[in-house]
């Protein structure tokens, strides 16, 4: 039996707690929703650092369930919602845990992936499924959802609060000039093998500095592998000036940070798709991730790509013999990008965006 899909919502409940760059990625889909259904409550469960990420974010109700109570947070958000039932449940998180958390939620149609692309049995959690689409980037997949319902295709929009305090910490750091932002590591609790090298980011910093005349703001969170990536870079350019914001900002902080950048430069993690929600000109470091599926947007032209290099030495595979989404977990992975794989792209990159207008959106696909 298929249900049928809601002609005109009254309360949306959209379910993705993680991770920063997919939030990132998820909301032009609340955007389009709420062009299509002004008068529409969106209700978003989301996790706790993504909640600080995406605060004041117009028209939407975020829940938090921070990840760390286990089932006993799950109960807390259950009861919070006892009395609410929702029109529909958008089911966007692939997890375990998540499908759970949806269990306890009242709603007339729970919508998830398709059986290809949904993880962890999600099939099973949700009454109807999203229609097959084959090699989707993150954001698109995301855009299915609407699309289902029948939004109709729009320029993307994400219009990310950044208040005023937040630019007032930037420029504290800053002081104003033109800068570079280099995010150097990936999440240091994962082993995903995605940071480039310390020796990699400091040739590209005397690079900025020489031909650009641009200074460099490393960022990062505080925990022990990005300062010692950190330290390892500056010890690595003791000629040119550097900013380490690593460990010294907020998350709107950060944001504030790659709004005002003049470029950002960084492998697959939250800052590159940040600052493509920013419009911010973003060069991305792909050899682990396919950046088909996950590059920053509106930057893929610009990304270093040396995933098909990176399968075929380490997974011995053409690109066609993998499933989509598919990671290359190798220590040596990223080695494969150069110097000049990076030097050419930010050339190119700032070439193209030296006069663009902030209001002016990069060429991007609804």
């Amino acid at each position: 039996m298929k249900h049928s899909l809601p002609e005109r919502p009254r309360h949306i409940a959209i379910l993705r707690l993680s991770a920063l760059g997919d939030v990132c990625n998820l909301v032009p889909t609340v955007r389009a929703l709420q062009r299509q259904w002004p008068e529409a409550r969106i209700t978003w469960i989301v996790g706790k650092a993504e909640a600080a990420l995406l605060e004041g974010l117009s028209g939407v109700e975020l829940e938090v369930y921070d990840k760390a109570t286990g089932l006993k947070g799950m109960r807390e958000l259950w009861r919070r919602f006892a009395d609410t039932r929702f029109d529909v449940l958008l089911h966007m998180q692939q997890a375990l845990r998540a499908s759970v958390l949806s269990l306890g939620l009242k709603c007339d149609l729970r919508i998830g992936y398709d059986k290809a692309r949904a993880k962890d049995w999600q099939h099973w959690f949700t009454q109807r499924q999203l229609a097959p689409h084959p090699q989707a980037h993150v954001l698109e997949s995301f855009m299915d959802f609407a699309h289902l319902l029948g939004v109709e295709p729009a320029p993307l929009e994400w219009s990310l609060p950044v208040p005023e305090a937040a630019y007032a910490e930037a420029r504290e750091l800053t002081g104003g000039q033109p800068y570079l932002v280099i995010s150097p590591c990936a999440n240091p609790r994962l082993r995903n093998f995605r940071n480039w090298s310390a020796e990699g980011y400091a040739a590209v910093i005397e690079h900025a500095w020489a031909q650009h005349g641009l200074r460099t703001v490393l960022s990062g969170g505080g925990s022990a592998q990005e300062r010692e990536m950190g330290a390892q870079i500056r010890r690595l350019c003791p000629g040119v000036e550097i900013i380490d914001a690593i460990g010294r900002t907020s998350l709107k902080g950060l944001l504030a940070l790659l709004d005002n950048a003049r470029a950002v430069i960084a492998p697959d993690s939250g800052p590159v798709h940040m600052a493509n929600a920013l419009r911010t000109p973003t060069l991305g470091l792909y050899a682990t991730t396919n950046p088909d599926r996950a590059a920053p947007y509106c930057w893929r032209e610009y990304v270093v790509n040396r995933y098909p290099d990176a399968v075929a030495r380490y997974l011995q595979k053409p690109l066609d013999q993998i499933t989509w989404g598919t990671r290359v977990r190798h220590a040596d992975a990223m080695s494969l990008i150069t110097l000049d794989d990076v030097v050419v792209h930010l050339d190119r990159l700032l070439a193209a965006t030296v006069t663009i207008d902030p209001e002016t959106e990069p060429a991007d696909e609804g």
